[in-house]
């Protein structure tokens, strides 16, 4: 058990305001509109450096100045997005670093319930954890959400405060524990989004991800056995009656247009009776309870160091690991490498050239991605099939055995690619995933996608320009591994891979097939391929990476 921790801090109010994370932020020279659908990256905070810690003082003359999309977010309201000011850090929602170890297995995370009745500050002690965690990834779920769909008796029961929303019995907790099981297995989950006012489920829902830590608040979180046995850490947040009534008569007047008798009503008749008989009783499950909630700073930060140290232990670091990873051991059969040909050594030849103009840099990759491309295709299924030649001869050939295949760019560099799989595949469809380097952690972190609903019934061309650890490319089939593709279902293919990330790539995900014209020996400190291209987008782009790049 934890102690509890007592101390008195002056009252202060919620600080949040709606955001929308625009996911068409300057992504290089890619075209994101339009598509099938859209999964922006969900609801789960992380800290994002200031712009002006993106930001190149110099430019070259004639390169544009590189760009992030963490740099350049624009923003316009949402209500179903949050963002916490804290200091001079902003935490919204983007960028979810990698949720599986260097074999391809998930790491799981850090699962925190926090309970309390009404009004208690629950909300409020989750973002204050949010804020003290600083870790790059912690998606927030609230009980909230999971009030049932009411018929129309219950519906009108609500309207006149007749209605107990703090009864078990007002939730749905079968669909609760499907998505907080999904989302500790770092799955996408779909979150209904409730309406206060209305009293009802909005017709759109929030997309969620599993996180490093994912909290989980409500006043009846720790009612439900199967819960808590998804609890890691048990958080009751205790505070005094009268507060709770205050807080809930200024909210509910004030936000969820009810008026003072009928609070009042609902309070003395449902609210404080269920705490009495649901609530209050479930707080011996507590580790630790904190009094008077958000308020409570020791407390706060007795939990962050408890969890700090158990994210250690759980180990969230990838990119170095996989660099000092499987040295020295032989190719995986899943690799398929180009003839080196005099055509292929010739065309490698003009794009490993730092004199190569950017206009023939990029004429030359592109007759080189259209082999890589063409090359990936023969690996698919083919049947025999027989048609009769205008001369009136059959003739024995082949056609792939399925024309459901999907090109999937890993932005920026793997959208250079997109046009030559359009090219050899009629009416192709396109998804998109964008994965940049943090630049503090050095670790590779998911902002969008952009898949089809029914990718799962696809083949699967993964297109990435360069391969170097392997952590962007392993990010990537983790995504549509979590979109239920199976694995033996996906080509990767890229332009030039350097051994570790093959090695890795292929050992965490042994059915995928691999497909390059090159493999270079090493990779630097940087994780830049060995004697490699140099940064394939920026080169192809025309664009000069910032001075922290």
């Amino acid at each position: 058990m934890y102690t509890s921790a007592y101390i008195c801090i002056d009252d202060r109010s919620d600080v949040t305001e709606p955001l929308y994370v625009d996911p068409y932020a300057d992504l290089g020279n890619g075209n994101i509109g339009g598509g099938d659908i859209l999964f922006c990256c969900p609801a789960s905070p992380t800290t994002v450096p200031t712009k002006t810690a993106l930001e190149s003082p110099m430019r070259r003359a004639g390169r544009r100045q590189r760009t992030t999309s963490i740099g350049n977010q624009t923003t316009t309201a949402n209500p179903s997005e949050c963002i916490i000011r804290a200091n001079n850090r902003t935490i919204y929602t983007a960028g979810r670093p990698p949720w599986y170890n260097c074999a391809g297995q998930q790491v799981e995370p850090f699962v925190i319930g926090i309970c309390g009745g009404s009004a208690s500050g629950k909300t409020t002690v989750a973002e204050k954890i949010i804020e003290s965690l600083d870790v790059p990834w912690v998606t927030l779920l609230s009980m909230d959400c999971f009030y049932k769909i009411l018929n129309e008796k219950q519906h009108e029961q609500a309207l006149i405060n007749e209605y107990n929303f703090d009864h078990p019995d007002a939730f749905d907790i079968e669909l609760l524990i499907d998505v907080l099981t999904k989302l500790k297995e770092g799955r996408k989950v779909e979150v209904p989004v409730y309406n206060f006012v209305t009293h009802g489920r909005e017709t759109h829902t929030k997309t969620m991800y599993g996180a490093n830590v994912i909290i989980f608040e409500g006043i009846l979180t720790f009612h439900s056995p199967e819960v808590l046995r998804l609890l890691d850490m048990k958080i009751f947040v205790d505070t005094d009656p009268d507060i709770r009534l205050a807080r809930r008569l200024k909210r509910d007047i004030s936000q969820r247009g009810r008026d003072l008798r009928g609070v009042l009503k609902q309070y003395l008749n449902m609210v404080k009776p269920s705490y009495a008989n649901y609530i209050a009783p479930t707080m011996a499950h507590a580790d630790i309870i904190v009094p008077r909630g958000g308020e409570n700073k020791v407390a706060i930060h007795l939990i962050v160091q408890h969890v700090h140290t158990q994210l250690q232990l759980r180990g969230f670091k990838l990119r170095e690991t996989l660099a000092n990873s499987y040295k020295d051991q032989p190719m995986p059969h899943s690799l398929h490498l180009l003839d080196p040909t005099p055509q292929i050594k010739g065309l490698h030849t003009f794009i490993r050239c730092r004199n190569t103009s950017r206009d023939e840099f990029i004429f030359y990759s592109k007759r080189l991605i259209r082999l890589v491309i063409e090359y990936a295709l023969s690996l698919f299924p083919f049947k025999m099939t027989t048609v009769e030649t205008p001369q009136g001869v059959l003739y024995e050939g082949k056609r792939m055995a399925s024309r459901k295949i999907c090109g999937v760019s890993i932005l920026r560099a793997g959208e250079t690619m997109e046009q030559a799989v359009c090219d050899v595949c009629k009416d192709i469809r396109i998804g998109k995933i964008l994965i940049q380097t943090n630049l503090k952690t050095g670790e590779p972190e998911l902002y969008y996608l952009r898949l089809p609903k029914d990718i799962k019934d696809y083949k699967v061309i993964l297109m990435d320009a360069t391969v170097a650890t392997g952590a962007a490319a392993m990010m990537a089939i983790r995504v549509l591994l979590d979109h239920d593709v199976p694995e033996d279902n996906i080509i990767l293919a890229s332009l030039l891979m350097a051994e570790i990330g093959v090695h890795s790539i292929a050992y965490a995900f042994p059915k995928v097939k691999i497909v390059t014209s090159a493999l270079d020996p090493e990779i630097n400190s940087k994780f830049y391929v060995i004697p490699g291209i140099g940064n394939f987008g920026d080169r192809y782009f025309g664009t000069e990476p910032s001075d922290d790049y």
